[in-house]
């Protein structure tokens, strides 16, 4: 059992159809960017001199031909995201909007506030970011909260960042331009085939932890081998709110997880909890 009681008011008649720039027939695709927001503050010196740790500031000064490899991007970003998954702690912050330099201030944050500070140093480096916007069935988080499941919220919003990548091959990555974040260290059918399976929702791993060992599939492209978990997660999909610029825009129109009353109450305790404890 779920609660939706905690959910902000709106949530409970979000369309099923798809509401996002570009999710529409009249609406054109989100085009992303690679300005700063309220959330992705890539001007901070915190992001930058993460930028720096990455080596990526120097891809970004590297000049046009620098800029239009696909294969020197993704081994930048790759190496963000490693650097991140070392050094912010994955919790359960409820805090979707959180700026990206508080996230790095505290040197904490979930797995939507780890996916964004990746968005910023892709964003500073000159990469454009956008985000799919996804209402995954709380029920998915049911194995990180055995006891609590009438208070798990019974709709996730969920921000996937999608990487604009100038000479993607489109044979390789139907998508491209555009690299899902899922795709960042390989495709879905390549990571689908390593050994350990797909992601449980349980233990220390967190879904933006998962991403650089197996596949994350939400359409139901790929199978893992029969021995783990699946790698299919199309099943908990909700709803595709479609793509926006930034992942500011989606919680603008559709509102964070929890109400505002929830996330006050619940951030001091679940802010600090570690992921798996």
């Amino acid at each position: 059992m779920t609660s939706s009681l905690l959910m902000p008011r709106g949530r409970r008649h979000v369309s099923t159809t798809g509401a996002g720039r570009g999710a529409g027939p009249e609406a054109g695709p989100a085009a992303g960017s690679t300005a700063p927001t309220r959330i992705l503050d890539w001007q901070h010196p915190l992001v930058t001199s993460l930028l720096r740790q990455t080596d990526m500031a120097d891809d970004s000064a590297a000049g046009p031909v620098a800029a239009t490899e696909p294969a020197r991007r993704i081994a930048a970003l790759r190496r963000a995201h490693r650097r991140i998954a070392s050094t912010v702690r994955p919790v359960y912050s409820v805090q979707d909007e959180r700026p990206v330099s508080a996230v790095l201030r505290h040197g904490r944050g979930s797995c939507s506030q780890r996916l964004a500070v990746l968005e910023s140093v892709a964003r500073a480096s000159g990469v454009a970011t956008r985000v799919r916007g996804l209402l995954v069935d709380g029920a998915f988080w049911y194995p990180r909260f055995p006891r609590l499941h009438r208070i798990v919220p019974d709709q996730v919003l969920l921000a996937w960042p999608e990487f604009h990548l100038d000479g993607l091959s489109p044979g390789a990555h139907p998508t491209a331009p555009w690299l899902p974040v899922s795709e960042l260290f390989g495709r879905l059918d390549e990571l689908s085939d390593r050994e350990g399976g797909g992601f449980t929702n349980a233990g220390a791993e967190t879904l933006f932890d998962a991403l650089s060992r197996t596949a994350i599939d939400w359409d139901g492209a790929t199978l893992c081998p029969a021995t783990g978990a699946a790698c299919d997660l199309s099943a908990h999909v909700l709803a595709d709110l479609g793509h926006f610029d930034s992942r500011d825009e989606l919680f603008a129109q559709h509102g964070q997880t929890l109400c505002r009353t929830a996330r006050m109450l619940a951030e001091p305790v679940l802010g600090r909890r570690s992921a798996g404890a």
